[in-house]
């Protein structure tokens, strides 16, 4: 079954540290990537930009209205995702309690729902 691990920080967390230890962080996220893929249980992993270049697209009577970050609202962000394939949820919450980033965030553990075909 197909799990996604997210990534949840705050949004100014990249921002206060230095750049060695940003450096440190992503080095040991791109261990752990590896370790995954050596276990057979990755199938992708990303790091996403910061928010304050994103944009939010909603759809109201047939109109498109965007919204560019950063958002004011915004107190966490999703930083970056591991989509794994595990036997069953405890495994990708085992898998989730490893991840370096569970040190200084949330790493929020979500079941892919079954896509619908007509």
């Amino acid at each position: 079954m197909s799990y996604m691990l997210l990534i949840v920080e705050p949004t100014e967390q990249r921002r206060s540290r230095s750049e060695a230890e940003g450096r440190e962080v992503y080095a040991r996220m791109q261990a752990f990537a590896a370790e995954l893929q050596e276990e057979g249980v990755l199938l992708a992993v990303e790091s996403l930009a910061s928010h304050a270049n994103a944009a939010r697209v909603r759809t109201e009577g047939g109109r498109a209205r965007v919204m560019d970050g950063p958002f004011a609202e915004a107190k966490e962000m999703v930083g970056g995702f591991f989509l794994l394939n595990c036997a069953n949820r405890d495994q990708a919450i085992a898998i989730a309690a490893r991840c370096p980033a569970a040190e200084w965030c949330t790493v929020e553990v979500r079941a892919l729902a079954p896509c619908y075909q007509a």
